[in-house]
């Protein structure tokens, strides 16, 4: 998706606020879910998708008025989330990445197994194996299930 950096996104500084850029990304993830079909089948279901985990990495700053792609693309799945990730990027250099953790879950309650997601909507081809590296940052930033304590002490 081609951007450009407003200037309701910027900071202090006059570049992209670095909160603005996970929010930017939320336009990557629904232009996907769109371009797929799986907007629609999750409208139909009665599902929806939330973020469980995200981590941004930046190497380089958006300035105001620079014109950006947002790239986003599936890396995989295993039996609970969807991992995806987003660049920013200026002139084939990628300026800031964004690895996302997402869960598919129904209004009337529950997760909704991948098998059903892709009845609905076909399994994408290609669609690589999470590798190993991805699989350890989600378990190292998650927290407990909301069925356990999570209670905030830092000692």
């Amino acid at each position: 998706m081609p951007l450009r950096v407003l200037p309701t996104d910027i900071d202090l500084l006059r570049h992209l606020n670095n909160g603005r850029y996970l929010s930017l990304f939320d336009l990557g993830r629904w232009d996907l879910l769109t371009r797929t079909g799986l907007a629609g089948a999750m409208a139909s279901h009665g599902w929806y998708a939330v973020v469980a985990a995200e981590t941004i990495t930046f190497r380089r700053s958006l300035e105001l008025w620079q014109r950006f792609d947002l790239e986003t693309r599936l890396l995989g799945h295993d039996d609970r989330a969807v991992y995806l990730e987003h660049r920013a990027v200026v002139d084939g250099e990628i300026y800031a990445r964004a690895i996302i953790r997402a869960r598919i879950l129904r209004r009337s309650g529950g997760t909704v197994p991948h098998e059903e997601l892709f009845a609905a909507v076909g399994r994408p081809e290609g669609v690589p194996d999470v590798e190993p590296w991805v699989h350890e940052w989600a378990a190292a930033s998650a927290l407990p299930s909301t069925k356990r304590p999570a209670p905030s002490d830092w000692s």
